[in-house]
């Protein structure tokens, strides 16, 4: 099976206040070690891995802020790519950009390097709100970045909105939804916020200097998402994701789907062979293993059947679509209504699962209670 690409990108030029993943800030010193060592770790892999394992399905560059990288510099990555495996026909490569860090004649470097897909992180139209957040672009430069996007020739186009911010009102949620409709983005991700315990934002609220957004009005500005955006033509298919028709995001379907993929970069996580590992999240460390050519990984775990299948489960029910029951069984050899029977059973009593044409299925009542239905499977 062919597999996804994830490249973490580990800079940024200032970490947002409710961010808890590995990343540094940006510097000449530290992209150009980076930049060294990924294409080791690229050659390393592209020499050791063969078969279907060698044909890319999809490719992400995430972070962090990947558009902190010099634009050309995604030429030079993606060429070695294709000098070590081979990209399947019609490969989605996308590239996460902050809104502060784009212009016109970097974006088109980034499409002439081969990334068709962006994805554009706003998170909020709202200025004081992106403010709360730690965001270091405006309202206004969201907007222009979206405009400069389709200029610079993308024609699909992924905006992240983050709801439940400390004190963001419904009708603040309401009129940012509206503005990115207007934007017309070819997909849509509408997340709940986190509030990880290490971060600044966590730290502020467990100190009473910040209230955490209720409970029931997150639920109703996830309602409101579903509501509108479905109103405007875009399909719900994940409980956080929403596309135009044939839009959904490919590289992400390999997730929920529990198929392989490899991540390159410092504190990158693959699952790959019926493993699962991860890389060291240090960039020193990173870098140094990779130039004795090591690999980078820090812990590595080898799946049963058993954890394969539970993660199957719960993962794939995230999709609004749910779990193709038959495609479950041609996989594991047994059946997911036989292997979870009570939890299944259970569930579809409370409302919370459904069955139909050999599907199972989030019910309406269980999209906002996922987290419940996930946990009976784990």
């Amino acid at each position: 099976m062919p597999i996804g690409l994830y490249i973490h990108v580990p800079f940024c030029i200032k970490k947002c206040l409710y961010c808890d993943f590995t990343s540094y800030p940006v510097s000449g010193r530290g992209v150009k070690v980076y930049l060294e060592s990924l294409i080791r770790e690229i050659n390393l892999y592209g020499s050791t891995l063969a078969g279907e394992d060698k044909i890319i399905s999809s490719v992400f560059f995430g972070g962090g802020t990947p558009t902190t990288l010099p634009p050309a510099s995604f030429r030079t990555v993606l060429d070695e790519v294709r000098a070590s495996f081979s990209l399947a026909a019609g490969c989605e490569i996308t590239a996460e950009a902050n809104p502060g860090t784009v212009d016109s004649a970097g974006l088109a470097q980034l499409l002439e390097a081969g990334v068709n897909r962006l994805s554009i992180g706003v998170q909020s139209f709202n200025d004081g709100l992106l403010g709360v957040l730690g965001r270091v672009h405006s309202a206004g430069q969201a907007l222009e970045a979206v405009r400069l996007a389709r200029k610079a020739g993308f024609d699909n186009i992924n905006l992240d909105f983050i709801c439940g911010i400390p004190g963001q009102s419904l009708h603040d949620w309401r009129e940012t939804l509206n503005k990115a409709v207007e934007m017309a983005p070819e997909h849509i991700a509408a997340y709940g916020l986190q509030l990880e315990k290490g971060t600044p934002l966590a730290e502020a609220a467990s100190r009473g200097e910040i209230c955490a957004c209720p409970e029931e009005t997150e639920e109703a500005m996830y309602q409101e998402a579903i509501e509108i955006l479905t109103a405007h033509g875009y399909q719900h298919y994940e409980i956080s994701n929403f596309a135009k028709p044939g839009r959904q995001c490919a590289h992400n379907l390999v997730y929920w789907l529990n198929r392989p993929y490899l991540g390159l970069g410092p504190a990158a996580h693959s699952f790959i062979g019926g493993s699962r590992f991860s890389n060291d999240a240090s960039l020193e460390r990173y870098s140094d293993r990779l130039s004795r050519e090591e690999y980078p990984v820090e812990n590595k775990t080898l799946l049963s059947a058993e954890d394969e299948m539970s993660e199957t489960m719960f993962l794939g029910l995230r999709l609004t679509g749910g779990i193709d029951l038959d495609l479950f069984h041609k996989r594991f050899g047994r059946r997911a209504e036989d292997i979870y029977r009570r939890e299944i059973e259970g569930l579809i009593d409370k409302g919370l699962l459904e069955m139909s044409g050999g599907r199972l299925c989030l019910t309406k009542k269980g999209l906002p209670l996922a987290n419940i239905v996930f946990r009976e499977f784990v």
